[in-house]
C-alpha cells in the first residue's frame, strides 16, 4: 500500500467516525424518543416559568422594600435592613435549602395548629416563592438606588400640586426611575434564570435536573451539559434583546448617551 492510499484510508475512516458521532449526537438530542431533546426543552420551559414568577415576585417585594427603606418608620427600615443584609450575605443555595424545606414545614405546622389539613405545596410554587424572596432583597436595593437617582425637584413639584402618594408613585416615581433601575433589574433577571439550576438540589424538574438525568442515563455528559449551556446562552441573548428594547422605550424623550458626551 502506498503512502497516498494509506492517507486516503485514514481520511475515510476519520470521516466515517465523525459522521457516526454526529448521527449519534443528533439522535441523543432528538425531541422524539429515544432522544432526550424534548426533556431538555421541558426543563427549559420550567426554568423560564420559575424565573419569570420569581422576578415578578421580587419586583413586588423590591418596590415595597425600597419605599419602606426610604419613607418607612424606624422599625420598618430596621427590619428591611436585616432582611436585605441576611439574604445578600447567605449563599443562595443555603437559602433555597432552608426556605424550601423549613418554609413548607412551617406553613403546614401553622395549618395544623389552626385545625386545617396539611397541604402539598407544588414544586413550582415553592421554587417561585424561594427565588422571589431572594430576588426581593436585591431588587430592594436596585429600586431604592433608582428612586434616589430621580431629580428631587420632580418629586417636590408633584407634591406641591397635591398628588397623593399612590398617584405620585404611578405618574412620577415609577416612570422616572425606570431608566436607572432597568440595568440592575436586567442583571437580576439573568441571575434568576441561572439560579433556577440550584432548585435541582431539592428535586424540582428544570433544565439542570433534566440535563443531569439525560447524561446519567446515556453517559453522554459532555453532549448534554454542552447543550444545556447553549440553551442558557440562547435564553440570555434573547433576554438581552428584549431588555434592550425595554430600556430604549423607558429612555424615550431623554437625551442619548452620545448627546450627553
Amino acid at each position: 500500500m502506498t503512502a497516498a492510499d494509506a492517507s486516503n484510508s485514514g481520511t475515510t475512516l476519520i470521516d466515517a467516525l465523525l459522521s457516526a458521532s454526529a448521527a449519534g449526537i443528533i439522535e441523543l438530542l432528538s425531541p422524539y424518543p429515544p432522544g432526550w431533546g424534548g426533556a431538555l426543552l421541558v426543563g427549559l420551559l420550567h426554568s423560564i416559568e420559575i424565573a419569570l414568577g420569581a422576578t415578578c415576585l421580587g419586583l413586588l417585594i423590591g418596590t415595597a422594600g425600597a419605599y419602606g427603606k426610604l419613607y418607612g418608620g424606624p422599625v420598618v427600615r430596621d427590619l428591611l435592613a436585616v432582611y436585605t443584609t441576611i439574604v445578600r450575605a447567605v449563599p443562595e443555595l443555603v437559602l433555597i435549602l432552608l426556605l424550601y424545606y423549613a418554609g413548607t414545614d412551617l406553613i403546614n405546622q401553622a395549618l395544623t395548629a389552626m385545625g386545617y389539613q396539611r397541604v402539598d405545596i407544588s414544586g413550582l410554587a415553592a421554587g417561585i416563592a424561594v427565588l422571589g424572596f431572594v430576588q426581593g432583597a436585591y431588587s430592594t436595593e436596585v429600586i431604592r438606588g433608582a428612586i434616589l437617582a430621580i431629580p428631587q425637584g420632580q418629586i417636590e413639584a408633584a407634591r406641591a400640586y397635591g398628588m397623593s402618594p399612590g398617584l405620585l408613585l404611578r405618574r412620577i416615581t415609577l416612570p422616572a426611575m425606570l431608566p436607572f433601575a432597568i440595568p440592575g433589574l436586567a442583571n437580576l433577571w439573568l441571575i434568576a434564570t441561572k439560579d433556577t439550576a440550584l432548585l435541582a438540589v431539592v428535586g424540582f424538574y428544570e433544565l439542570a435536573l433534566a440535563t443531569r438525568q439525560a447524561a446519567g442515563v446515556t453517559k453522554a455528559y459532555f453532549t448534554f451539559f454542552f447543550a444545556a449551556g447553549v440553551l442558557y446562552l440562547l435564553l440570555s441573548l434573547f433576554s438581552n434583546l428584549i431588555i434592550g428594547r425595554i430600556e430604549a422605550w423607558s429612555r424615550r424623550g431623554m437625551p442619548s448617551l452620545k448627546e450627553a458626551r
